[in-house]
């Protein structure tokens, strides 16, 4: 496994790697900053990012929106020193898969680092019943598989975990999806920032679908969220 890890302190950025590389048996490529970074996602094939966000050059949330734009797959992990539900809230709609706060313990790093890998691995070995992905809400239609909702001509790029969000609730239709259910499904946990991110999710989705004055997501007080379409 090749894990691209973009760190603009070298003291840090070269313990992470040795450590990745002694305990993790990853190969690790390091770079100090967004733009060095962007030149070796281009030329190498890597299984894994790690880019820390307040980095010179190119900060870590361009550098992760210049990588999904070559691969939607491929898994990222943002770190930064700044505990702030607006960054966080970045990292995901950027497609971040995992946001990780420094100081961090290596170890808990490597943790991260191994459960998605596996959440990945098991993603694409899964053998199941296809799930719907297109959907028609209300004068709006939606399909998961490209990200994109369509409605009078014009079409709005999602976000991966918007995407995810506004199919939990198109298989809900006009039924509850619990909080606990869309944060499970789609974050793996439902701590208290995961689920301040997903409501920047569905304030966004919610002005997507404004157009139509009979699709409405509701919050349903003390369970969750309803797509109402009258």
């Amino acid at each position: 496994m090749k894990i691209l890890l973009v760190e603009d302190d070298p003291n840090l950025g070269m313990l992470l790697q040795d450590y990745l590389q002694l305990k993790g048996k990853f190969d690790v490529v390091l770079c100090v900053d967004g733009e060095e970074g962007l030149r070796a996602f281009n030329k190498q094939a890597f299984d894994l990012c790690i880019l820390d966000v307040m980095m010179p050059k190119k900060d870590g949330f361009a550098l992760g929106k210049e990588i999904r734009k070559v691969n939607e797959n491929i898994p990222i992990i943002f770190a930064t020193a700044k505990a702030m539900m607006e960054d966080k809230a970045s990292a995901y709609d950027l497609g971040g898969d995992d946001y990780i706060t420094k100081p961090f313990r290596i170890e808990e790093l490597l943790l991260r680092i191994n459960a998605l890998l596996k959440r990945v691995s098991a993603k694409e070995t899964k053998v199941a019943a296809p799930v719907q992905s297109q959907f028609q809400i209300g004068s709006y239609t939606f399909d998961y598989t490209t990200q994109l909702i369509q409605h009078n001509g014009q079409q709005q790029k999602l976000s991966t975990k918007e995407a995810e969000l506004l199919q939990l609730l198109c298989l809900k239709q006009n039924a509850v999806l619990t909080r606990e259910e869309a944060l499970l499904s789609i974050w793996h946990d439902d701590n208290y920032f995961n689920g301040r991110s997903m409501d920047v999710f569905l304030s966004k989705l919610r002005k997507y679908l404004k157009e139509d004055p009979k699709v409405e997501i509701l919050n349903v007080h003390g369970k969750g969220y309803k797509l109402l379409i009258n």
